[in-house]
């Protein structure tokens, strides 16, 4: 597992509540990434702030949804408790306008991980329009009588049915999706829950060891970028599909969720929010 002691995490907490940019603490994706080669995938990690307030000129707090879209070429990723910490420091500080608080965001997030961070600050009546909770028109697998042994990620349990070069003809279009991904946090230990969702094309996969895969992760300390991405590499190297995106929609904590979406065809994740978000 990648040493993490230099975060913030597990450690000692003070917490600001004027705004200070050097909070954000930034990690190499480098040190979790296994080559240093060109990316196998594009995608963004879509982060949702559930509490961002701060004071308008007449002291009146304001309050809004924040989205934030990271590109996974970035340098780096936001530690996430320094995040929470840094959108915690803007809580009795004065701004003119919610303009200006999206204009320092983007700012301070594109400097700290070393590429353009795209902000949306949304007012609370206005969000569940742009962002409504749905499903997408896919199948759950989680209902499957399977027998579960292992709780580490173990590869091996993932396959599509594919015989011979014949059987091409067969291949399919799907989006397959489980509630049941828990990972946990590398440093803490704390639980991390998700939805997770593939999307592929090629030879059917098999959906009972999907399963099996994907509950295999129950035990695994990782970053949430980091567990999409071995599950991309893994999908991609076992079941070899022509096209696959793998969308983790994690819950939040301390009012933050990150969802990282990987992808060989597009780069933006779907607009769809999962129910317990």
């Amino acid at each position: 597992m990648v040493d993490h002691s230099d975060t913030g995490l597990g450690k000692q907490t003070v917490y600001a509540d004027q705004y200070d940019a050097s909070l954000l603490f930034p990690i190499a994706r480098a040190k979790a990434r296994q080559n240093d080669g060109a990316l196998a995938f594009v995608g963004m990690d879509l982060w949702t702030a559930f509490e961002i307030s701060w004071l308008n000129p007449d002291g009146l707090p304001q309050m809004v949804i924040g989205e934030f879209l990271f590109p996974c070429t970035s340098a780096s990723i936001v530690e996430s408790k320094s995040f929470k910490l840094y959108l915690n420091s803007f809580i009795q500080t004065q701004f003119e306008s919610r303009q200006q608080v999206a204009e320092i965001l983007i700012a301070d997030l594109t400097a700290a991980v070393a590429a353009k961070v795209e902000v949306t600050l949304y007012e609370l009546g206005e969000y569940n329009g742009f962002n409504p909770i749905s499903e997408p028109n896919g199948i759950c697998v989680d209902q499957q009588a399977v027998v579960i042994d292992c709780y580490q990620p173990d590869a091996s349990l993932l396959s599509a049915r594919v015989e011979s070069e014949a059987e091409s003809a067969a291949d399919v279009s799907e989006i397959l999706y489980s509630h049941l991904l828990k990972t946990n946090c590398p440093v803490t230990d704390q639980p991390d829950w998700a939805s997770v969702y593939i999307e592929y094309r090629g030879a059917p996969i098999d959906r009972a060891g999907l399963l099996k895969y994907i509950v295999s992760f129950r035990q695994h300390q990782d970053f949430h970028e980091q567990c999409v991405e071995k599950i991309f590499s893994d999908i991609m190297q076992r079941c070899k599909p022509a096209e696959l995106s793998v969308y983790a929609r994690y819950m939040r904590r301390g009012g933050l969720d990150i969802n990282p979406y990987r992808s060989t065809q597009q780069s933006m994740p779907p607009s769809y929010r999962q129910v317990r978000q």
